[in-house]
Order: structure tokens, then C-alpha cells, then sequence
């Protein structure tokens, strides 16, 4: 069997063989459902951040304002709430909002009615950039997803949902990072 995912990893197969011979209680079923979740994740976050280095942002700017818009207008967040929604830490969270002001993305001012606090907004041009990346993100998943049926795509979508509650339930803190990497 010869390497067809590509830079020298091993197939999904070639790699279940692999765990099969060196751990024997392995459950080669689970073991290609999780491994190929693993490897379609981490596929997709490098196609999403090839997407939005060609907007000139990067995936974390990516997530910042994507939580500013899920917010609902005005768009606007306290740094500490951007830092839960995203598992940050606050130091994090700070350099992040540090370089997107720079970049012209965000705005960070003082509230007026509380002026000890800081009231991140999206621009404009952060706006801009969001949409044109939901854009380019909605053409890459229907492609990812043609092959599947409307019934298909409700069947996995809610399979998906059942694994991602039980992880949630069982990992109630994991909705973060393990460290910062930014």
C-alpha cells in the first residue's frame, strides 16, 4: 500500500496496521472514525488559514471576529469575554487584540459608561474581511460536502453533534487551548 495522503503520512489503513501491531486491544472501527475526524480537522484548518492568509488575516484574527459578529450588533466585546469565548488566556488575548488594532481590524476603546473598561469593536475593514472569508469558507465546504446527500449531510451532522456533546460532557474545560500559540 503505497502513501496516498501525501508528505510521508501514513495512509488511514497503513496507520491502523501500524497501532493494530504494536497495541493489540485497539478497536480498528474507532480507530479510523477517530484518526480520520483528526485528519480532516486538521486539513481543513490549514485550507481555512490558506483562505484567510489571502485576505491578509490569519485564522486567529479569523476567530476574534467571527465572536465580535456572533455577538450580535454592535459587534463589540470586553477583552476578558473574547478570551473565554476563544480559551485564551487574558495576556493572550491582549497581543491578539494588540496586532489586529495595528492591522486595522478591531478597535479598542473605553466604555463610556464604565471607564475602567475596554470595549473591543470590529471595523469596517474587519467587517469586510470576515464576510469575504465566510465567502471563500461556504464555496470550500459545499465542495467538501457534495458527494453527500441532504439526508446524508442531517445523518452526519447530527452524529457529529452526539460526539461533540459527549466530549463537552466529559470535558467540560476543553473548549480551549492547551497553550497559547499565537
Amino acid at each position: 500500500m503505497g502513501d496516498t495522503s501525501g508528505a510521508g503520512e501514513p495512509t488511514l489503513e497503513e496507520q491502523i496496521a501500524a497501532y493494530q501491531r504494536e497495541f493489540q486491544d485497539l478497536d480498528p472501527q474507532v480507530e479510523k472514525i477517530v484518526s480520520a475526524l483528526s485528519r480532516l480537522n486538521r486539513r481543513m484548518n490549514v485550507a481555512y488559514g490558506r483562505q484567510t492568509a489571502e485576505l491578509g488575516i490569519s485564522n486567529t484574527d479569523w476567530e476574534v471576529l467571527k465572536a465580535l459578529v456572533l455577538s450580535g450588533a454592535p459587534y463589540r466585546l470586553g477583552p476578558g469575554d473574547l478570551a473565554k469565548r476563544l480559551g485564551l488566556t487574558p495576556a493572550a488575548m491582549t497581543h491578539r487584540i494588540d496586532r489586529m488594532v495595528t492591522e486595522g481590524l478591531v478597535t479598542r476603546e473605553r466604555d463610556e459608561t464604565n471607564r475602567v473598561r475596554v470595549i473591543v469593536a470590529v471595523t469596517a475593514e474587519g467587517r469586510e474581511k470576515w464576510l469575504a472569508a465566510m465567502r471563500l469558507a461556504t464555496v470550500f465546504e459545499e465542495d467538501l460536502l457534495q458527494d453527500l446527500s441532504a439526508d446524508d449531510r442531517t445523518a452526519l451532522g447530527d452524529v457529529l453533534t452526539r460526539l461533540l456533546r459527549r466530549v463537552e460532557h466529559a470535558q467540560p474545560d476543553a473548549g480551549g487551548r492547551l497553550s497559547d500559540l499565537d
